[in-house]
């Protein structure tokens, strides 16, 4: 246990806290539910941000940028999405603030109030559409297919660093469409982006699904979703994608002339991430010691730690480590060289430890005298030597093992933590313990809704290998309609 850290086993949300403060990675902000995002936390942020960004762009996705501030009218135009949204939505009132008259400092300009309330963006789509109305004529203007990096808020009132703040940053596609065909097309394609991503970047393993009638998004047709279960057993929404169908176009009455010289209403889709899925790193892969990050996500992969002796200058010793920092840096490794003076080795060990750097690298004289380095394995505790030659291209190799160790130790503790029942008792029993029950279920929101109520599970997804034959609903005893992923979420 690293000192300062809450173990898991004694309380779960402390040492998810404690894990984000102690690394470093946010703080809170000074307005309640806000979160500072500080550099090593960004620097996660930056690595998945690029890894999605790449394959948005090679799938023929390209970025743009819309406003914050949305008009309210906008909002109206699309009754059933701002329904999922109004109790989170922010408003503006006013267009500036005066000086008070006692000069004790500010208030708010009655003056100024707007002909309009403003809300900040909760989420673009009302907007988006606004100017695709503009842009879209005819079935050449077709497809449009525009991503937006962005923060957006929701006015929260129950708030977790990363997981849930008033304010947070994500990515949001916006595509539209000439058919609902290629519309379905896009809503599969970017799922398999996201499901990517997380089982080969961050490691984290997921099942791919469509959500329920109630628990899709607020105006879509379907939402497909990735769902990824973590360190407690609870279960993470890590992602969706939504088909939109022509609900936005018909609210915003964007018409096109398809190639049959027809006006036809276009089809949409819209999905996105979040900042997260840095909450999902820390819980699927972080221990007692802090962090544990996948070498692809790491903003350092490997730190190197020379121990300088008391009156040495440590030049001989940096002049031995020079040809290997360099050899792993042409090759791509991300290494941080911590020569600090003045701090000692065991606060740096424990200081990298907890920021879940992949490979830890300690040099002294006697490993020159040996011409080896020693190696840590952050992953799995693991201390070895490597010699000096060896180091360069072992240390790659090293950092490709870790990647798939740490996918693989999740796959098999989801495993072990998913159960499939088949009575009512069983699955109250095993809900309690947390996990992922699969089970079936009659299609019905009254049944849906009464298993909440009494559990607080819900219907995480429908598999896409659903297969309710001969399953009975897991509560009612009839028919099952699909096999469903049940659990307890955040």
């Amino acid at each position: 246990m690293a000192k300062g850290v809450t173990p898991k086993s004694e309380d779960y949300s402390k040492w998810y806290t404690d894990v984000i403060t102690k690394a470093q990675l946010a703080d809170y902000g000074p307005v309640k539910g806000t979160m500072v995002i500080r550099p090593y936390g960004y620097g996660i942020w930056e690595s998945i941000r690029d890894a999605f960004d790449k394959r948005f762009k090679d799938t023929g996705h390209v970025n743009a940028y819309f406003p914050l501030f949305i008009p309210k009218s906008f909002l109206s135009k699309e009754a059933e999405h701002i329904e999922g949204f109004a109790k989170e939505c922010a408003v503006v009132t006013h267009s500036r603030l005066k000086a008070t008259e006692d000069g004790s400092g500010v208030e708010v300009d009655p003056s100024s109030k707007l002909e309009e309330e403003i809300i900040v963006r909760p989420t673009s789509e009302t907007v988006i559409w606004s100017m695709y109305k503009k842009w879209i004529n005819s079935y050449r203007d077709l497809p449009i297919l525009i991503n937006q990096w962005a923060n957006v808020v929701r006015w929260e009132m129950r708030t977790r660093l990363f997981l849930r703040t008033s304010e947070f940053l994500w990515q949001e596609g916006h595509t539209a469409h000439a058919t609902e065909l290629e519309a379905r097309e896009e809503t599969d394609r970017m799922l398999e982006v996201y499901r990517e991503v997380l089982e080969n970047v961050l490691a984290v393993p997921v099942i791919t699904g469509k959500k329920s009638e109630s628990e899709k998004f607020a105006g879509a047709v379907d939402t497909l979703c990735i769902e990824a279960m973590m360190g407690d057993k609870k279960a993470l929404q890590a992602g969706t994608s939504h088909y939109l169908g022509q609900n936005f176009a018909k609210a915003f009455e964007v018409k096109f002339q398809n190639e049959d010289n027809k006006e036809d209403y276009v089809y949409a889709t819209s999905w996105g991430v979040s900042t997260r899925l840095v909450g999902a790193l820390i819980m699927v892969h972080g221990d007692d010691k802090g962090l544990r990050l996948p070498p692809k996500v790491a903003p350092i992969q490997v730190v190197v730690i020379p121990i300088i002796r008391k009156n040495d200058d440590g030049s001989e010793l940096m002049d031995y480590l020079h040809p290997l920092i360099s050899k792993l840096k042409e090759v791509g490794v991300r290494l941080h060289l911590d020569d600090r003076p003045k701090i000692s080795p065991g606060y740096k060990f424990n200081e990298w430890e907890m920021k879940g750097v992949p490979i830890r690298l300690e040099v002294g004289s006697r490993d020159m005298d040996s011409g080896e380095v020693f190696t840590a394995r952050r992953d799995t505790g693991e201390k070895f030597s490597l010699s000096l030659d060896a180091a360069s291209v072992k240390i790659p190799e090293l950092l490709d093992e870790i990647q798939v160790s740490l996918f693989n130790q999740a796959l098999e503790f989801r495993s072990n933590n998913t159960f499939s029942v088949s009575t009512w008792d069983e699955f109250k029993a095993k809900i309690k313990k947390g996990g992922f029950i699969k089970c079936g279920w009659d299609g019905t929101v009254k049944t849906e809704n009464r298993i909440k109520a009494e559990t607080k599970a819900t219907i995480r997804c429908i598999p896409f290998d659903d297969d309710p034959s001969d399953l009975n609903c897991i509560f009612t005893g009839e028919p099952a309609k699909h096999q469903v992923i049940f659990s307890k979420a955040y």
